[in-house]
């Protein structure tokens, strides 16, 4: 295994100073290490890996020097249009490390999620020209590997990629955490949530944890899920998903159950929301101010005033809430308003050691609920 504290410490001596990227599972270890060994102007949490792209170029045109763009490679797809129109060596040239965690290996058991992006991972960096190596497992192999890619990507101006396996790096636990007092965990405020809003409305979920502890909270009370899209995958798209559905069934209310790190990555789905207007569409945000389902890496949600945002962006109602009684008397609220609606309902994060996973697949859900609709 490579030790993150030797691995951070060869990449600054290899003139990485700067480091901006996405969490991801599989690199939380060495993230949990940036994190606690930068300083503010070091190290950026990205709303998205496409994002982290553009900081990584803005940062070598200020310093002539790369920085280290880190990302699991479901990212890939947010980073595809910034590292071939602005990255590439036939555009602007800007060297940079991608440190990319692939999930959904082939030949090794993950969420049906990444099957398809852990088979395409190293093709689709050869599509664009992006050269990419798979990281080795031990830690001389390892530090060899990244003075190699960093060296590569300053002689040739272009993105050069490490790809991370499973269990490559040693264990580190986050010291830099942000440790909040709010009455309620997601998953109490998700079992609230479903108390008030009652078993008729859509309810999509974003990815993650959310949708498990969906899927658990109805299993607890016997409830059918049938109307219920568990989002995997596609981080940032519930609420555009439950637009979608908003705007073909407008007689329907739909929820989408969000998270503060979805919204944040593709922000804009909310002026979307807010110009559409859909009425029956209501949007619960669960905001732990962390990346949660990947090392509780801290996002920017707890800087956010995202009802002022919401409603900003056409919302016709926008609340905070942060305890039971708020949850409740806000819940009503969105029951009544004419959507779009949205509650920021904040929790602490963290989630249970036995929560478990959804026993349907996702075309089962698909097919549960597309027979839901049709009812």
């Amino acid at each position: 295994m490579v030790p993150v504290q030797a691995f951070f410490e060869v990449a600054r001596a290899a003139g990485l100073d700067f480091f901006t990227g996405v969490p991801d599972s599989l690199l939380k270890d060495f993230c949990a290490y940036v994190t606690d060994h930068t300083d503010r102007g070091q190290h950026v949490i990205a709303a998205n890996e496409g994002g982290a792209v553009a900081l990584a170029a803005g940062h070598y045109l200020a310093t002539g020097q790369p920085a280290l763009v880190y990302m699991q490679n479901s990212g890939q797809g947010n980073a595809v249009n910034p590292l071939t129109s602005l990255a590439d060596r036939d555009v602007f040239g800007i060297p940079m490390l991608l440190l990319v965690g692939w999930r959904g290996e082939p030949g090794k058991p993950d969420e049906p999620q990444h099957v398809r992006q852990g088979k395409v991972t190293k093709a689709l960096f050869d599509a664009i020209g992006v050269e990419a190596a798979v990281l080795p497992e031990d830690a001389s192999g390892a530090m060899d590997a990244l003075r190699n890619a960093v060296n590569r990507a300053k002689e040739t101006s272009s993105p050069v990629a490490c790809i991370v396996r499973s269990g490559t790096f040693e264990r580190y636990k986050l010291k830099r955490d942000v440790v909040t007092s709010y009455e309620l965990g997601r998953e109490a405020a998700i079992k609230l949530t479903l108390e008030l809003i009652g078993e008729g409305p859509v309810v999509v979920a974003t990815t993650g944890m959310t949708a498990r502890e969906l899927f658990e909270q109805r299993e607890v009370r016997s409830a059918p899920h049938r109307a219920d899209f568990r989002t995997v995958g596609c981080m940032g798209h519930a609420s555009q998903i439950a637009l979608g559905i908003a705007l073909a069934q407008p007689d329907r209310p739909v929820y989408c159950l969000d998270g503060d790190g979805a919204v944040i990555m593709h922000m804009g789905s909310l002026a979307i929301i807010g110009s559409q207007k859909p009425s029956n569409l209501k949007h619960v945000v669960f905001n732990n101010g962390a990346h949660d389902s990947v090392g509780g890496q801290p996002t920017a949600g707890f800087e956010l005033d995202l009802p002022q945002i919401a409603e900003a962006c056409g919302y016709r109602l926008a609340l905070k809430a942060e305890t039971s009684d708020t949850i409740r008397t806000g819940l009503a609220a969105l029951r009544e308003a004419e959507g779009p609606a949205l509650l920021e309902i904040r929790v602490n994060k963290g989630a249970r050691a036995d929560l478990g996973r959804p026993t349907a697949s996702p075309a089962e859900n698909k097919r549960e609920l597309m027979q839901f609709l049709r009812e």
